[in-house]
């Protein structure tokens, strides 16, 4: 039988990537379902393209998008908002669930899926930085499959032993011979340039990333480098590994994606070409292998790799995300809250690029101060926090502006 595939977030660069694999495999895939939230007119066309059996919008959305789709004779169930995406995350129709929408609003729908015991693709890392807990406790109780499809995660979970893989094994529980995890990252367009530099920069250089093809917000957070710290956060949730286990390091050419180093002098790492697609396609046919499309990296043609140390003071996202992470839940938190406030404001020319750290880490002092999370924190606990740290970062934002 062929997999039957919800992609969350199908007009991002992660839907483009997840539903061209989809389209050149259509004897193993059923594009199921898909969602959209700006771009309702990329949707129709996704849906005349694989005439999914459901689509969710935004709620305000639902009736126009339905008459559309009826216009074109296209029976597609047609649902709105975060209870439309939550359906669908929960369908028992749905094998798997790529969870791609930027940003908190991903979390909910995430989390419904993890609680049903899908197979989930996750490219939102929010859902861990904000909850990462529940999360993980939702997928160990209900049986789910998480497989991470950020280069990074899913190059360290390559190389991971495959009991660890397999049978999901938190790595602390027997070590497994694992020293640390290495997150590679690119540097993003201002590693060469100068602070003073980054405080003139505007949206078009922030977003012109050197190596990947992604969305403005993560963009904007790889120049930061905030993308960097939330993948920390994200990969000590994944792995079960303390923050001081999982280093960075600056790797501009984006050809070796994340190392895993074990404590008899190995290190494995996995290499390829800088297309998401790659690990996109090993989730979708994981245990196995399926052609990814991606151009073949040539070795022929590498002439360095080079490996460089962050600099904490002008990438101090980075440094942010490593104390969020040491503070607890709150923290990373009002950090994930903030930082998406802050980048939309940036991309809305109403503050420059470097003011973003100094936002967050004024959110962060205030948060310190005034939120806490209970033990046993629920999504509701969670959603509260976010919602105080946004308002409370509008504020420091209007200070500014």
């Amino acid at each position: 039988m062929r997999q039957r595939i919800a992609v969350l977030g199908a007009t991002g660069s992660i839907g483009d990537s997840t539903l061209a694999i989809l389209a050149a495999a259509q004897a193993q895939f059923e594009v199921y379902a898909l969602s959209g939230h700006q771009r309702l007119d990329k949707l129709f066309e996704l849906c005349k393209l694989f005439r999914p059996s459901r689509v969710a919008v935004p709620s305000a959305s639902v009736e126009a998008f339905a008459a559309r789709l009826q216009a074109a004779a296209l029976p597609t169930d047609v649902v709105g908002g975060d209870n439309g995406l939550n359906d669908i995350a929960t369908d028992s129709n749905v094998d798997t669930v790529v969870a791609a929408i930027v940003g908190a609003a991903g979390l909910p729908s995430t989390l419904a899926a993890a609680r049903t015991g899908k197979r989930i693709l996750l490219a939102n890392k929010e859902a861990l930085v904000m909850a990462g807990q529940l999360m993980m406790d939702a997928v160990a109780n209900s049986g789910a499959t998480l497989l991470p499809i950020d280069s990074e995660h899913n190059a360290i979970f390559q190389c991971l032993p495959m009991d660890v893989q397999q049978a999901r094994t938190h790595v602390h529980e027997r070590k497994h011979g694992i020293r640390k995890l290495w997150l590679t990252a690119s540097g993003g367009p201002f590693l060469d340039k100068s602070f003073a530099h980054m405080q003139q920069a505007g949206v078009a250089e922030a977003v012109k990333h050197p190596n990947w093809s992604m969305g403005q917000k993560i963009s904007v957070d790889s120049a930061t480098m905030m993308n960097k710290g939330l993948e920390l956060i994200e990969a000590c949730h994944l792995f079960d590994l303390p923050e001081d286990k999982i280093s960075v390091v600056i790797h501009p050419q984006s050809i070796l994606h994340s190392m895993v180093e074990y404590v008899d002098g190995s290190i494995l790492a996995q290499m390829g070409t800088p297309d998401m697609k790659t690990p996109i396609a090993h989730a979708l046919s994981y245990p196995e292998r399926m052609s990814s499309g991606v151009q073949p990296l040539d070795l022929y043609q590498m002439s360095a790799l080079t490996f460089t140390e962050p600099d904490l003071q002008k990438f101090a996202c980075l440094r942010l995300a490593r104390q969020a992470m040491q503070a607890g839940m709150h923290a990373t938190i009002t950090l994930n809250a903030a930082n998406e406030i802050a980048v939309a404001a940036f991309l809305a020319e109403q503050i420059r690029l470097t003011d973003i750290a100094d936002i967050n880490e004024q959110a962060l002092t205030y948060g310190s101060k005034h939120f806490s999370v209970p033990s046993q924190a629920s999504l509701e606990d969670i959603l509260a926090i976010d919602a105080q740290a946004r308002e409370h970062t509008q504020h420091l934002i209007a200070q500014l502006v």
